[in-house]
């Protein structure tokens, strides 16, 4: 996979966690890149869902944008 595809991936990602918690910002996905920790916890501070309710959606969405890639 090249720079361009992996940045394709990245920009479906962050759609898709915008349009499943619509309160996040662009500036709260940028600065937790690399942290899922953070962001998971973000998400859970914002929307007051168990830690493990957003694990579980997270995930989800990670493995729905991976899948992706067979289509």
């Amino acid at each position: 996979m090249n720079r361009d595809q992996l940045e394709g991936k990245r920009d479906e990602l962050v759609a898709r966690l915008k349009q499943e918690w619509a309160e996040l910002t662009d500036d709260e996905i940028r600065l937790a890149e690399g942290n899922v920790d953070e962001l998971k916890a973000k998400i859970q501070q914002k929307y007051g869902e168990t830690r493990e309710a957003v694990s579980e959606k997270f995930n989800r969405i990670v493995e729905g944008v991976k899948n992706n890639d067979a289509a």
